[in-house]
C-alpha cells in the first residue's frame, strides 16, 4: 500500500514537471536562435501600410488576410540574412505574399523588394493565367517554384524561407522548392525591373490581395 502510494506520487510529480516545461516553452521541440514575430494576439512589431478593408486582423493566435482586406503588413525591424519559418492556410482562390528585404514605403514591394508567392494555384481563378514565376513559393517573376507540394486547401502548410547574402532558398513542407542564386540574373531589363534584387536588407512583409489567408508560428532566426 506505502509502495503504491510512493509510485503515485513519484509519477504526479513527473507529469508536473513535464507539464510546467512543455507550457513554459523549455520543451525540447524549441527551435535554438529563433524568435518569433507575431505574439499571437496582436500587431504589435508590425506596421500597416497601404490598408485596404479591414487590413489584418488578429483572431484566436492567427494572423488573418480578410477577403474584405489586406494591404501590406511589414516588420517594423528590418533583416538582412535570415531564415524565417511560418505556417499558412489558404482558402480557394488566395493570393498573398511574403516580401523579403523591402523598404517601408513601397506600393509595389514585389520589384522594389522581393516577394515569395503566396498562392492556390490550383484555383480556377487562375487557370492559364499564371506564368512560370508566378506559382507558389516563386520569387515572383523572377525564380520559378517547383510545384505540387501544397496540401489540399484547408491545412496547414509549413514554409521556410532563407535569405542567406545572394542565395535565397523556399521550402514548403520540407521540400526545397527554390534554391536560387541572385547573381544568376544578369538580363537587364529584369534588373531594372526589379531593383529590389539588388537590397541587401529591409523589412519582412505579408502582401494581401483581397482575398483571405491565415498565417501563424510566425518566427526568424538571423544570420550573422
Amino acid at each position: 500500500m506505502v509502495r503504491r502510494k510512493k509510485n503515485y506520487i513519484s509519477f504526479l510529480i513527473i507529469f508536473m514537471v513535464s507539464a510546467f516545461v512543455s507550457l513554459s516553452g523549455l520543451s525540447s521541440t524549441k527551435e535554438d536562435g529563433f524568435v518569433s514575430l507575431f505574439d499571437g494576439k496582436s500587431l504589435n512589431g508590425w506596421i500597416t501600410m497601404n490598408k485596404t478593408g479591414k487590413g489584418y486582423v488578429v483572431k484566436n493566435g492567427i494572423l488573418i488576410c480578410p477577403a474584405t482586406g489586406g494591404g501590406n503588413l511589414f516588420s517594423v525591424k528590418e533583416y538582412s540574412n535570415f531564415i524565417l519559418r511560418f505556417e499558412f492556410r489558404l482558402q480557394e482562390g488566395s493570393n498573398n505574399g511574403v516580401g523579403i528585404r523591402s523598404p517601408l514605403h513601397s506600393r509595389d514591394p514585389a520589384y522594389t523588394g522581393m516577394e515569395i508567392q503566396v498562392l492556390d494555384n490550383q484555383s480556377p481563378r487562375y487557370k492559364d493565367k499564371l506564368r512560370s514565376t508566378q506559382y507558389h513559393g516563386s520569387i515572383y517573376d523572377v525564380a520559378p517554384a517547383k510545384r505540387g507540394f501544397l496540401k489540399p486547401i484547408g491545412n496547414w502548410n509549413k514554409e521556410e524561407i532563407t535569405a542567406d547574402g545572394r542565395q535565397i532558398t523556399v521550402k514548403l513542407n520540407g521540400t526545397t522548392i527554390v534554391n536560387f542564386d541572385l547573381d544568376s540574373v544578369t538580363d537587364s531589363k529584369t534588373l531594372q525591373k526589379h531593383p529590389g534584387l539588388s537590397r541587401k536588407k529591409g523589412h519582412i512583409g505579408f502582401l494581401g490581395h483581397g482575398t483571405k489567408v491565415e498565417f501563424r508560428n510566425i518566427r526568424i532566426k538571423e544570420i550573422f
